[in-house]
């Protein structure tokens, strides 16, 4: 079921980061889609589509060859970062002067058109009722109307696809000719502010312990997991229930010894203090065959297995 682990790589050998080398770019490219797959699944459900992606990683693409400049000791010029990070010298101007806000990057060149069109239609004064929230639109036809609304803002997309889009982002309704925003479309959810959050925390901690693991000479960090396939979906449903008592061992363990750990550790001064996240995650989803590789066979079963450590 699980292998005996292979020993961390010797103090004596030189980080990966260290020598970064064509095959090592190839093979960070070469798994780049898997690891973005699901986050562009997430973006393109909540209306984030490539143009925003793409102007948004800017940013991170040159914090990130900030980071590495003074790791090494170098200057972080904007020579410096634009070589590293590969975006050109006057992104790098201008992202260094932009304000370092989310409304900033929403406002980007990248913005999908339907939240350009959703966005005016919330703020217009001129498309709200007497009790001043967005009204409904007649979906076609002269101003006011749907369809001349999204007229305004771009010429080029149909309003009946920016209204397909609306309506799949679930930030409209559609009833007897008339366009009207859900009610959760101009209430935020507080709620999902948090969980947004939440994700986004432990997903980059997890993605950065691995990082760390493959290209840093130093002790390895926690970072493991158990996966098998050819599973039916009982099989599945009580390898999750496990999963769950597993998890809910460790996190009793993890809380009293934290907690612990943090009055203990009270005088510790704020530059030497560090911070900790543990977690655990449990995954399913049906088998596929790659492109063009299947075949009339059975597709074979694997039996549960540990993938090879990284930590």
């Amino acid at each position: 079921m699980t292998r005996k682990p292979e020993p961390p790589p010797s103090s004596a050998e030189a980080p990966l980061s260290a020598r970064p080398t064509v095959e090592h770019a190839a093979l960070a490219l070469r798994e780049l889609p898997a690891l973005m797959a699901p986050l562009a699944r997430w973006l393109l459900r909540n209306g984030a589509a490539y143009g925003a992606v793409a102007d948004a990683l800017k940013q991170v693409f040159v914090d990130a060859a900030r980071a590495e400049l003074q790791r090494d000791g170098r200057a972080p010029t904007v020579s410096a970062l634009s070589v590293l990070s590969g975006v050109h010298r006057k992104d790098v101007k201008a992202l260094e002067q932009r304000p370092r806000t989310a409304e900033a990057v929403v406002a980007g060149k990248g913005v999908p058109l339907a939240s350009q069109v959703f966005t005016r239609w919330m703020a217009d004064k001129r498309l709200r009722g007497r009790d001043g929230l967005p009204r409904a639109l007649a979906r076609s036809g002269p101003a006011p109307s749907f369809e001349a609304l999204a007229r305004e803002v771009s010429q080029d997309v149909h309003p009946r696809t920016v209204l397909e889009e609306l309506l799949r982002l679930g930030l409209v309704e559609l009833a007897d000719e008339q366009v009207r925003p859900t009610g959760s479309a101009f209430i935020p959810s507080r709620r999902l502010d948090e969980l947004t959050a939440l994700f986004a925390a432990n997903a980059r901690d997890h993605l950065a312990a691995a990082v760390h693991n493959l290209t840093v000479d130093a002790p390895r960090y926690l970072e493991q997991s158990v996966f098998a396939d050819g599973l039916g979906a009982d099989s599945v449903e009580r390898l999750h229930t496990l999963a769950r008592e597993a998890w809910a061992q460790a996190f009793r363990a993890m809380v009293d010894e934290a907690q612990a750990a943090v009055q203990a550790d009270a005088a510790v001064e704020p530059p030497d203090q560090q911070r900790i996240r543990f977690g655990v995650y449990f995954y399913a989803e049906p088998v596929q065959e790659a492109p063009g590789t299947a075949t009339a066979s059975a597709p074979t079963k694997r039996a549960p297995r540990r993938r090879k450590e990284s930590g």
